[in-house]
């Protein structure tokens, strides 16, 4: 089923879920954050560290997002790959640190989790144009 913007219900639930996971109230409770994982989540991070679900959701319980750290999305897309994955690819910009990302979801008998996630850091003038 496809929305009046074109994108399917699949992706929609992907970047629903993807926009709270960037929220710091989320990001601030790690037994919400949980619960948009997969129980196989892997993450490439942007710092260049391997994470699985429980290290992941460990550093979160020992150092919550701080006040200020507001992060925008830009340039947000998604693609339905099979019935039940879904690509997202976006930016974000948290206090001037850029970073180009993308997750797969995956749609379980508990709804759309992220099953893995990867970020690479980037500066605006070595990002090509689009």
């Amino acid at each position: 089923m496809r929305d009046t913007s074109g994108r399917s219900a699949a992706v929609e639930a992907a970047i629903e879920n993807e926009l709270r996971l960037l929220d710091p109230e989320v990001r601030a409770s790690p037994e919400v954050f949980d619960t948009f994982l997969h129980p196989e989540f892997t993450e490439f991070g942007a710092s260049g560290a391997r994470w699985d679900r429980e290290s992941i959701v460990k550093v979160l319980a020992a150092r919550p997002d701080p006040g200020g750290r507001a992060t925008t999305t830009s340039r947000m897309r998604g693609v339905q790959l099979a019935d039940d994955v879904v690509q997202l690819t976006f930016d974000t910009d948290t206090n001037g640190r850029m970073v180009h990302r993308s997750s797969l979801w995956r749609r379980t008998p508990e709804g759309w989790l992220l099953w893995f996630h990867q970020g690479t850091p980037f500066t605006p003038e070595r990002a090509p144009a689009g």
